[in-house]
């Protein structure tokens, strides 16, 4: 029933899908949609999630979390923080949602965190431009059987190289295909960049501008020196926060993939940029599954497995630390239950990669929506750190003690603030600043300049001028001097995990339907492991009888002693169809209380059964679902038991 189809072109981001028949990629799209509603209807019928404010026709992009949906939730984030901030001995902040423009402007986010969007010029509507040209190029190439292959490849092309169009290349394009407004047909605008971030005032006054954050990492970056500290002064250390990110989307869609309120679970690992070696790789170094390197995507072959260690060992992964990550991120996905088969690890092309990042890798799973970015996995070199320092004033650098003293050649820049001050006035302090943040080459050669002419020009950059610099402002030299330390700006490598985003694709890869035993109807199942299943298991009294409800209440009192989540269901329903209902929650095991003594163990995939004492079943359900004990296990210690 399920049937998903590969990514093809130069840009897997485009998911253009790689069938030349339309009709064949029509009826592929209608089957995947299918299956999407088909998911889509238990999620909420199930109150897994539900639109947000529903009774008042609910806000695009924004949605609740109903019971079975908060506690996947809380056992993946209980899971991520096992296995990373647990087992990786991190520091774990919790920062506010809330952040000073100042923090945001430093980053890049105020000017340049920003989507192109269109408008209806009639009624107003607002629309992402890219969407709406990816939109055009997908159903043309999926469905029209007119299509040439010339224009074929041309429509791939532009899919391709959407990230790369300008403002201008845009709108060109949306003009010379005829794109007009999805709703309306009216014409658009021409695209212009928005701010996707959510603007706010702090204090009353509405004098300090805020915005809510786009991501939780900032807050890190700017805690650094404290954290640093508190770790001893030493390197390498990780800091990590799980938190909600907030994204003023122009269009969400997708449901859960693209909202405009998310959970966000980041990593900033602090490192040497000398020394980005792992002393863990060995632990993760045999693992192989699908990566996707740049080579590979730019001339059109497929993903491919590929064992971690070569990996890093050939260069297609940067540094022992990245890849490191990159394993453990393999780990905790699939231990979630991500199907392998439809996980890969893509890297960045040259056209998606900031400029002072040393490599890039997401972390893809593919569902009915295609291939759907859910990790990323960054080096951001010292970008981030740099920015802050050099807003902030505050240096947010690593020392490394020499064990003996060193020789070295220092710059040595010495501005001569009287003369400066005379010729400058109000503007000294931003020429000095400029001279003194010099790199070496340009220092050695305005120094050369002044020698021979006595002056030189030199650009002040928050003056936005170039001024007159003479000999007498300023004394350039190199000089030896015994240093006793290294002091250096660490690299980061950040792992940032869209908790929705792989929820939802965990939803979607663990269900499957199957024939009720009349066979006369399809029953829904959800086969969560039971490490993120929203309840461990249901407790059935099989008939309604006073004795057998008794020891049913008292098995819950059991498992509430060891931890377990269950439900227990005392109707008279039959309990066909009591398994039925929590089979479509993703419930793994039910116990059924058809005697005083011993009670009917069912496991939900495989539906065996098993015999266990009324005193043991607790301490059995808190074997398996801590996983102590697999239910493999647990058939060799049990009796079988026929329903």
């Amino acid at each position: 029933m399920i049937l998903y189809l590969r990514a093809f072109g130069l840009n897997p981001k485009t998911e253009t899908f790689s069938i030349t028949n339309p009709m064949d990629a029509a009826q592929e799209a209608q089957r995947r949609e299918a299956f999407r509603h088909l998911v889509l209807n238990a999620l909420e019928r199930r109150l897994f999630f539900i639109p947000s404010f529903k009774i008042y026709r609910g806000v695009a992009g924004l949605y609740d979390y109903g019971p079975p949906g908060c506690a996947v939730k809380a056992n993946v984030l209980a899971f991520w923080r096992q296995h990373f901030v647990l087992e990786e001995n991190m520091l774990e902040v919790d920062c506010p949602c809330v952040t000073p423009e100042a923090v945001l402007k430093a980053s890049g986010h105020v000017d340049k965190f920003t989507d192109l969007m269109v408008k209806d010029e009639k009624t107003g509507a607002c629309y992402r431009a890219d969407h709406l040209l990816k939109d055009y190029c997908k159903e043309k190439l999926e469905k029209d059987p007119r299509l040439t292959e010339e224009k074929a490849a041309e429509l791939r092309h532009v899919l391709a190289m959407l990230d790369d169009l300008s403002s201008e290349e845009l709108g060109a394009k949306i003009k010379e295909y005829g794109i007009t407004a999805p709703d309306t047909k009216n014409h658009l605008s021409d695209p212009y960049p928005f701010n996707l971030m959510f603007q706010t005032s702090i204090g009353p006054s509405g004098a300090s501008t805020g915005y809510m954050r786009p991501e939780t990492a900032q807050g890190i970056f700017v805690n650094f020196k404290d954290l640093y500290y508190y770790n001893g002064n030493k390197l390498p250390f990780a800091a990590a926060q799980i938190g909600q990110a907030f994204r003023n989307e122009i269009s969400p869609r997708q449901g859960l993939l693209r909202v405009r309120e998310f959970t966000l679970a980041e990593i900033e690992h602090f490192v040497d940029p000398d020394d980005k070696s792992h002393p863990k790789f060995a632990e993760v170094s045999k693992l192989e599954f699908l990566m996707f390197p740049r080579e590979d995507q730019v001339s059109g072959r497929q993903a491919r497995r590929i064992v971690i260690g070569e990996a890093v060992s050939q260069g297609i992964v940067n540094n022992q630390t990245l890849g490191y990550f990159i394993g453990r991120v393999y780990l905790f996905l699939t231990l979630l239950g991500i199907d392998n088969k439809r996980l890969r690890f893509r890297q960045h092309l040259a056209n998606e990669m900031a400029h002072y990042a040393a490599d890039c890798w997401d972390a893809e799973i593919e569902c009915s929506y295609g291939w759907i970015e859910c990790v990323g996995i960054a080096d951001r070199s010292a970008y981030d750190l740099h920015a802050h320092t050099d807003k902030s004033g505050v240096e947010l650098v690593a020392h490394e003690k020499y064990a003996e003293p060193r020789e070295v050649e220092k710059l040595v820049i010495t501005p001569v603030k009287k003369d400066l001050g005379l010729a400058f006035k109000g503007n000294q302090k931003m020429v000095v600043e400029a001279l003194l943040a010099m790199e070496e080459k340009e220092a050695m050669e305005l120094k050369a300049t002044l020698e021979e002419k006595l002056e030189a020009e030199f650009r002040v950059c928050t003056l936005d001028k170039v001024v007159t610099i003479k000999k007498n402002m300023v004394s350039i030299s190199k000089e030896i001097k015994k240093e006793h330390q290294r002091t250096f700006t660490p690299s980061v490598i950040e792992p940032s995990f869209g908790i929705g985003r792989i929820i939802y694709c965990l939803y979607e890869h663990s269900f499957y339907t199957r024939s009720s035993k009349d066979g006369d109807e399809q029953l829904n199942v959800f086969r969560f492991p039971p490490l993120v299943a929203p309840i461990k298991c249901t407790v059935f009294p099989l008939v309604q009888n006073q004795q057998y409800e008794e020891v049913a209440r008292s098995i819950a009192r059991s498992l509430t002693a060891v931890g377990i989540s269950y439900k227990i269901d005392i109707t008279g329903t039959s309990i066909g169809k009591r398994y039925a209902r929590t089979d479509e929650l993703g419930v793994p095991f039910a116990i059924t209380v058809d005697s005083t003594t011993s009670v009917t163990v069912r496991e939900r995939d495989s539906k065996q059964q098993i015999r266990v004492d009324v005193d043991k079943v607790a301490s059995l359900m808190k074997e398996v679902t801590d996983g102590v004990s697999t239910w493999p296990d647990v058939l060799w210690k049990y009796p079988s038991h026929s329903s």
